[in-house]
């Protein structure tokens, strides 16, 4: 997802859950018990519970929204999936466990998916959640006229007539998705994809009521107007300061759920978001960049880094409003390769990210990233070709590089623009000024293309090398900075139709790394300050897909 910004194939294995045009009775059963496992032995025997059962945490920014069908960054899918349920979960391990859906079969050419849905689900208001409900969130999705910035998901999906229906060559109600009956889904595929029930995971696919929002129209997620069917419902809501959500007596596992309320308050100093954490305001914030050996070693219970499926980078418009300089792969290549990543990563993060040489992260379940050229080089070698190219391509000192690159407010953020600026500076005698922007603003200066050189981040939909390739495909709904590759469209095409996509996945890499669209800085690591009282935060799922059902606050 868009932020800071969103299972693999080995995580589920297709081929031994789900076979032919029958259900496998003894495997939804299991499935079925692992997810009640969860809910019921989260806690383990020994642990004491806390009277006070809430959870407090830190947001950079004010999110974009909490409408299933129109949020579009990392913070705004966190309160979406308390909110919200879809098809399919996620465990502590990033695993596919049962939502509303108990288990679903598949068609014999794995095109047609059938999803069964339970009976007890219900509505925050009593009514009870149907096929008709995914239909009507799905068609809604993809419809023109609610623009959704994630309405090119469904078609990545690749739910059958998804990009006609986008493109306003067909009506939303010809969109591959079905009500067979109140409790029976089925979605229609154009093309196989192995991965698809992985992303039933995603906020873009979660039920929305339909009566709600056509009588409160744009106000319905308000606070007295939403109608939430997830293990909590919004109480509260002031903008660019907090937003509290709490338990939903309807929800079908509530009986199981021990968090009662989950606060996020929107702290855009990460250091002051340290100093309220260490006064014991807030049971989780970011470590802010640099500070993580130290904290460390002064709270090693308490501060803590994991691999992030996120990446870091900084794209160029190359669209007819972008720089002139830009369309030059070798000023691309030039500004890419003299940026040192080791002392970003090292000397002003230093919290376990790693330098960045392509867009995937090696965290991505099965991928194994390909060497290219600039990985294999000295930062020495890298900056003596970096110099020869911008040269060739007619910058000098007379004549110096001159853009702006601009990022969305935080001190982190502020950081690294300063120090890749210097570097270029110092390097290329590159002129670069500065910009910062409030999330929203900057949100809609990338998607209108209205800026020079900007500050990307991705956190993957799904656990596969696509949910960041496909960013690049020249008709992707965030592809910001309008690079358009036919031959990396046409391979991530072949990707989803071919059951070992790795060899396309590692040409889409080279190209990206031949034509330089975007500079890859870093990988994630989840850096936090984590209350040693919170139990079961998922650091093993790679994508952070956290539940608060799901977690528990110790006695103390």
């Amino acid at each position: 997802m868009r932020s800071l910004r969103k299972l693999s194939p080995g995580n589920v294995s297709l081929g031994k859950v789900w076979l032919g045009k029958v259900w496998l009775a003894a495997v939804v059963i299991n499935i079925f018990l692992s997810g009640l496992c969860i809910a019921n032995g989260h806690v383990p025997a020994d642990v004491k519970l806390a009277q006070d059962q809430t959870f407090t945490y830190r947001v950079l920014d004010e999110f974009t929204s909490v409408d299933p069908q129109v949020v579009e960054d990392v913070s705004g899918s966190e309160v979406v999936r308390d909110l919200f349920e879809g098809l399919m979960n996620q465990d502590a391990d990033g695993k596919l466990v049962p939502g509303v859906a108990t288990g679903y079969e598949v068609n014999e050419d794995n095109t047609v998916y059938t999803f069964a849905l339970r009976g007890n689900a219900k509505w925050s208001n009593g009514d009870p959640v149907t096929a008709n409900d995914f239909v009507y969130a799905w068609q809604r999705a993809a419809d023109p006229a609610l623009a959704s910035p994630y309405q090119w998901f469904v078609e990545l999906m690749s739910v059958n007539n998804a990009g006609a229906i986008i493109k306003g060559e067909q009506p939303v109600d010809t969109l591959g998705v079905k009500a067979l009956d109140d409790q029976t889904f089925e979605v229609t595929l154009s093309a196989a994809l192995p991965y698809f029930p992985q992303m039933t995971t995603h906020t873009t696919t979660f039920p929305a009521p339909k009566n709600v929002i056509e009588k409160h129209g744009d106000e319905w997620t308000r606070p007295g107007n939403i109608v939430s069917n997830g293990a909590y419902i919004l109480t509260e809501h002031i903008p660019g300061e907090r937003s509290v959500r709490e338990r939903n007596p309807m929800y079908w596992d509530n009986e199981n759920t021990i968090i009662e309320k989950t606060v996020a308050l929107i702290i855009n100093d990460e250091n002051v978001a340290l100093t309220r954490y260490l006064a014991g305001e807030l049971d989780r914030t970011e470590v802010p960049s640099g500070q993580f050996p130290r904290l460390s070693k002064e709270y090693p219970e308490e501060a803590i880094s994991f691999p992030r499926l996120c990446n870091y980078y900084y794209t160029f418009n190359l669209s007819d409003t972008g720089p002139e300089a830009f369309k030059d792969v070798r000023v691309r290549q030039a500004l890419a390769l003299s940026i040192d990543r080791n002392i970003i990563t090292e000397k002003i993060l230093a919290g376990g990210q790693s330098a960045a040489y392509t867009f995937t992260p090696a965290a991505v379940a099965g991928f194994a990233p390909p060497g290219v050229d600039m990985a294999g080089m000295s930062q020495a070698q890298r900056d003596a070709k970096a110099k020869e190219l911008l040269a060739q391509a007619g910058f000098s000192a007379d004549k110096p590089l001159t853009f702006e690159m601009v990022y969305n407010t935080s001190d982190s953020h502020k950081k690294i623009a300063v120090a890749m600026s210097q570097m270029w500076k110092q390097k290329l005698g590159a002129e670069v000024s500065l910009s910062n922007m409030e999330w929203k603003a900057f949100l809609e200066a990338r998607g209108n293309q209205g800026f020079e050189l900007a500050r990307g981040a991705w956190c993957g939909d799904y656990n596969e090398p696509s949910t960041f390739l496909d960013l690049l495909d020249s008709e992707s709904g965030y592809n910001d900075g309008k690079f358009a590759s036919e031959n990396l469209d046409q391979l991530l095409e072949q990707a989803k139709l071919s059951t070992d996509a790795s060899s396309f996945y590692t040409r889409v890499e080279q190209i990206i790394a031949e034509e330089m669209p975007v500079i890859p800085v870093y990988h994630y690591a989840g850096v936090y300050m984590m209350g040693s009282d919170v139990g079961n935060w998922p650091v093993n799922n790679v994508q952070q897909n956290w539940y608060s059902k799901n977690l528990y606050k110790i006695a103390e």
